[in-house]
């Protein structure tokens, strides 16, 4: 598994231009599943998300989660994060998991996370969407867990 998580003060999401999910401070977070990620994964994602210290405290240091700052998360499949250029200019996605499995390992992700006390908005799985994002500082991280 892989995620961008961006730091936001608010974004929205729209699927064949209608709104779909709608946040204010918080995290958007572009997650995608390769092949043989393990379910297990999901929960090691849902406690990094929940407790990431991303967000600045009163000294200005980033010491605060989103669930300390009362924040939301975007949470947003995208299986081109495990795209591969190794091959020429074409991007490869032979590594991205099956759609049906991917869904059902995203959907996990966010039940999970919202059972960490964070309010999770979801896209539009498979879908061609718009993001809309106030991104905060910047700050991005990119992570990826091992397999």
């Amino acid at each position: 598994m892989k995620a961008v998580i961006q730091r936001v003060n608010g974004a929205t999401l729209y699927a064949e231009g209608k709104l779909v999910s709608q946040i204010g401070k918080g995290l958007v977070v572009y997650f995608c599943v390769e092949k043989d990620d393990a379910e297990t994964n999901c929960a090691l994602f849902a406690d990094k998300l929940a407790k990431l210290r991303i967000f600045e405290d009163e000294k200005g240091k980033m010491n605060l989660s989103v669930r300390d700052v009362r924040g939301e998360v975007l949470f947003v499949s995208q299986f081109t994060l495990c795209a591969d250029l190794s091959g020429g200019n074409r991007p490869s996605f032979v590594n991205a998991e099956f759609p049906e499995r991917a869904n059902e390992l995203y959907r996990k992700t966010a039940d999970l996370l919202s059972e960490r006390d964070v309010p999770v908005k979801l896209g539009v799985f498979g879908a061609d969407m718009t993001i809309d994002q106030q991104n905060a500082g910047p700050v991005t991280i990119i992570w990826e867990s091992k397999r």
